[in-house]
């Protein structure tokens, strides 16, 4: 088992800390951060900020420059060795001639997958692989999700009363949470590749899906807007259709697509199961669009629909210190459902105050295959 020092740990954590800056803007690319460090000294850092500019490694090594010569460099995630939209970062460490390299993670793309690990050793490189690996993979779960299952991490958000309701039964649901939570969401989605929800919620509230708060994301770092419309009832005058950013509409049955194409929205004809699009199918070409990660926010009919199909990879639900009542629409439709037996069993692994209300995150404990 590979050894440690403190000072080790130190410089991947800070490694770590830097990746973190380019949540919101390095998507689809993971985020990766660098540390370079001689002699006991930082003498260089770097983050991914975008996807098609430098990597982490190369923007470290313009800043430490010839101090990164017999160097070692911590990394978040295994240096690549493929031309992509930029160099291989392995080439330039070699080029730099640093001593050693110290990485949390493999990475999981096809095109690197060891190939970095290989193109360093080769060079006579040092490497030691492991370090803080858990906190790597949890800073892009959705990147390593997209890669070895072909679909995308998908985020249950829902908003509910303490006796779990979404809406009253006549649909008014503004406002269930509080205003700390619901700048929480806006943070949710700037860091989500695409926020998805059904043509319901479109004809009911004709959102925006787009990111108010600018601290978070810009207009062209907007996610996707990706909406669920078997029958393309999609309006021409839908509010998403004319702000900043894309929209991609699904559906089974494409013969109004023309107007709506014209207004800048991609249409995808999809197989149909049960008379509504098959989720496989619309995961499975998001990944191919490269998202890594889904911010579900719908009614309680598409979240009945993904939870009974196994779809749902994490719930956020935002509970409210309010009783709404009887007549009321709860959180998931599930008429497939009769006995207790079917019930889904959750893990709690987070439970935090957000203003007033309180945020729950938890996960299935059968980890769906799809």
């Amino acid at each position: 088992m590979t050894n440690y020092s403190p000072a080790d740990c130190e410089f991947m954590a800070r490694a770590l800390q830097l990746a973190r800056r380019g949540i919101y803007t390095a998507h689809p690319n993971p985020r990766v951060g660098c540390v370079i460090v001689n002699e006991g000294t930082i003498v260089g850092e770097g983050w991914h900020q975008k996807t098609g500019e430098a990597h982490a490694e190369i923007n470290a090594l313009r800043n430490a420059s010839a101090a990164a010569k017999s160097a070692i460099v911590y990394v978040t995630l295994e240096p690549c060795a493929h031309h992509g939209k930029t160099g291989p970062c392995s080439e330039a460490l070699i080029k730099a001639e640093i001593s050693e390299v110290v990485i949390a993670m493999e990475d999981p793309f096809n095109e690197v997958e060891g190939n970095g690990l290989t193109a360093l050793k080769e060079a006579g490189i040092a490497v030691r692989m492991g370090l803080m690996r858990d906190d790597a993979i949890k800073l892009n779960e959705g990147f390593i999700f997209r890669m070895m299952r072909k679909r995308p991490f998908v985020r249950l958000k829902m908003a509910a009363s303490l006796d779990g309701c979404t809406a009253m039964a006549n649909g008014q649901s503004q406002w269930i949470t509080g205003p700390e939570s619901r700048t929480d969401v806006q943070r949710l989605r700037a860091s989500s590749g695409a926020v998805l929800t059904g043509i319901g919620t479109v004809l009911a509230d004709d959102p925006s899906l787009t990111v108010r708060d600018k601290s978070f994301a810009n207009e062209d770092m907007y996610p996707l807007r990706v909406i669920l419309d078997n029958k393309l009832r999609m309006p021409l005058s839908a509010r998403m259709l004319k702000l900043p950013g894309k929209t991609a509409v699904f559906c089974i049955n494409d013969e109004n697509r023309a107007a709506l194409e014209d207004t800048g929205a991609s249409i995808y004809l999809v197989a149909e199961r049960d008379e509504k699009v098959d989720f496989n199918e619309v995961f499975a070409k998001l990944a191919e669009l490269e998202i890594n990660d889904i911010l579900v926010e719908a009614g309680h009919r598409l979240a009945g629909s993904l939870l009974v199909s196994g779809y749902v990879d994490e719930f956020i639900i935002y509970q409210s210190p309010h009783i709404m009542g009887s007549q009321t629409q709860g959180m998931f439709s599930t008429p497939v459902w009769h006995n207790m037996c079917q019930r889904m069993q959750l893990d709690i692994i987070d439970v935090r105050r957000v203003g007033s209300d309180t945020r729950i995150t938890a996960r299935p404990l059968t980890t769906s295959e799809k």
